[in-house]
C-alpha cells in the first residue's frame, strides 16, 4: 500500500525546473503528481512517476541529486471537512504527518492526497482499520 516518490534537490535558478521534466520526457517518464518546496538557494521537487527506477537514474546520469521515499495515497472525501476527518484519526492515533500534497485524480468520488508519515507503517494501519482507503503504488503510477 506504498508509493514510491522520488525527491530531487535543484538549484533555485532559472531552467533547473524544466530540465528535470525535459529530461523526463525524453525517458518517456509521465509524472503522475508533483510537489515543489524551495528556499533562497535550493528547491526539493518530489515526483510520483509512472517508472521510478528509470526517473531516478536517469536523473542521476544528468547529475542530480535524487532519493526515494516511501509515501501514501489516501482516499479523501471530496467535502468540506473531508480532509479533517482523516487528520482527525491520524492524530488521535498519534500518527504524524511529515508533509502532504494533493493528487490531481479522484477515485470513486473522492479526492486523492499524498501523505509522507513519520512512520508509515503505523499511519497504514491506522487508516486501514478506520475505513480509509489507502490506495497501493501500481495503480497511482498507472493513472
Amino acid at each position: 500500500m506504498k508509493v514510491t516518490q522520488i525527491s530531487i534537490f535543484i538549484e533555485n535558478k532559472s531552467g533547473r525546473l524544466a530540465e528535470v521534466s525535459r529530461v523526463l520526457g525524453e525517458k518517456d517518464v509521465n509524472i503522475r503528481a508533483l510537489s515543489l518546496a524551495d528556499t533562497s538557494d535550493f528547491g526539493i521537487l518530489r515526483l510520483i512517476v509512472d517508472n521510478t527506477d528509470l526517473a531516478k537514474e536517469t536523473l542521476k546520469e544528468r547529475g542530480f541529486t535524487v532519493s526515494k521515499t516511501e509515501v501514501v495515497a489516501v482516499e479523501v472525501p471530496d467535502c468540506p471537512g473531508g480532509l479533517s476527518s482523516i487528520l482527525q484519526v491520524l492524530d488521535t492515533a498519534n500518527v504524524n504527518v511529515e508533509y502532504m500534497y494533493a493528487f490531481v485524480e479522484r477515485s470513486a468520488g473522492n479526492a486523492v492526497i499524498i501523505f509522507r508519515f513519520d512512520d508509515v507503517d503505523q499511519a497504514i494501519e491506522v487508516l486501514q482499520a478506520n475505513g480509509i482507503t489507502v490506495l497501493p503504488g501500481e495503480r497511482i503510477y498507472g493513472i
